[in-house]
């Protein structure tokens, strides 16, 4: 177990957190419509993956938010937010705050998730949502950027993640 801050109380967190440079290990997550989604499935297309407890909470929020514009100039990019939001939550999410350039993808019929990527939260009160992480992938998925954030409630660092597709 490692463990991350919440405002500074100690958060254990579940699984082994993707190193740079490896590959990163295939998934499956619900989409919006409620249909599987692979990482295979994006095969040839660079990814940013941005994993939040969720949207509901204005980090979060303004994480999509800052991907979300920054993916509007990034060539075969794709923003893939992850959370354990409903997907109903999610694109509500999304139409409310004119997010177009992103996708959103739940953990909650694939909790196996956070473990396999080193978010899953152990300790309560948010014990079963991730842990704040953005990881990039190259177009084969190898990990250009991995940075899971030691404080849950600071951003992650956008130009560090963003830089690594530059």
């Amino acid at each position: 177990m490692s463990t991350v801050t919440l405002g500074g109380t100690s958060v254990e967190i579940n699984g082994t957190f993707p190193a740079l440079h490896q590959i990163a290990p295939p998934f499956t997550l619900t989409g919006k419509d409620l249909a599987e989604v692979k990482l295979a499935d994006f095969a040839g297309k660079r990814k940013i993956l941005n994993i939040v407890p969720s949207l509901d909470t204005p980090v979060c929020a303004t994480s999509a938010r800052t991907f979300n514009e920054a993916a509007s100039q990034l060539k075969n990019t794709l923003v893939l937010v992850i959370s354990a939001d409903l997907p109903f939550a999610a694109a509500r999410f999304c139409s409310t705050a004119g997010i177009e350039h992103l996708m959103t993808l739940s953990t909650f019929r694939h909790p196996e998730f956070a473990r396999q990527y080193g978010v899953e939260i152990t300790s309560p009160p948010l014990a079963g949502l991730t842990a704040r992480a953005v990881l990039v992938l190259d177009e084969n998925n190898q990990i250009l950027h991995a940075e899971r954030v030691s404080e849950i409630k600071h951003e992650p660092n956008y130009e560090a993640a963003l830089a690594a597709l530059r």
